[in-house]
């Protein structure tokens, strides 16, 4: 829902994108829709009756990333389950893995990732069988990954392997146009699962909608909408 030249543009690319097969990393602030926008991407793909496998790499402990993303066998580690388990490298299959707060990975598994992108193979933890990777990889960022580079905290040629294609998602505050239909959605949305009658706003409502900065971009409008 767009009225924005900018979003417009994005939306455009992302289409062309969606052709290829190669790494797109989407940038912008939290809140602004990078996952959406990724999901848009595979929905329009050649693969998107494969699956779409959704990672947040801040979420996920350090020590536990590389099963979560490798998978493990029977008795890899203290702990690990007795029937092994299957990582999002082999649940994304041929369709895209969605790599979301990607400039929060730890440097050991940043190189770890590179060699997956690279040779197109991982070996799960507990074995010594190559897996094929066939999964296209999108990932996302809310950081500054060259001053990330620049401070030593990001691989410079993992930034490279995964920028074939960057979209930079505008906040909320670049798309003012957007506000009011967005929020009319947002609403619309929220009285239909009330059960309840579809007003939408009198004009202060709108004008302090308008108004308002929106550090927390879209998310914070639906947030806002939602609990009102």
């Amino acid at each position: 829902i767009t009225n924005n030249q900018k979003m417009l543009n994005l939306k455009h690319l992302g289409q062309t994108i969606a052709r290829s097969d190669a790494s797109v990393l989407i940038q912008g602030e939290s809140g602004t829709g990078k996952e959406l926008f990724a999901q848009a991407i595979h929905n329009a793909s050649l693969v998107s009756h494969q699956p779409f496998v959704s990672l947040n790499c801040s979420s996920i402990p350090k020590e536990l990333l590389e099963a979560e993303l490798f998978g493990y066998e029977s008795g890899a580690f203290t702990g690990a389950r007795k029937d092994g388990k299957i990582g999002k490298f082999e649940l994304a299959g041929e369709g895209t893995l969605f790599l979301d707060e990607l400039g929060t990975m730890p440097m050991d598994m940043q190189v770890k990732l590179l060699r997956v992108l690279e040779s197109k193979e991982y070996v799960p933890l507990g074995s010594n069988k190559k897996v094929p990777f066939k999964a296209r990889v999108i990932a996302a960022t809310n950081e500054n990954l060259e001053k990330a580079i620049g401070e030593g905290r990001f691989r410079e040629d993992l930034f490279h392997r995964l920028n074939e294609f960057t979209l930079r998602i505008p906040t909320l505050a670049e798309c003012r146009e957007d506000i009011l239909p967005l929020a009319y959605f947002f609403l619309k949305l929220t009285c239909a699962k009330a059960h309840k009658s579809f007003r939408g706003f009198d004009r202060l409502a709108e004008a302090a909608l308008l108004e308002y900065p929106w550090p927390g971009n879209i998310r914070e409008l639906k947030n806002v909408i939602r609990s009102e």
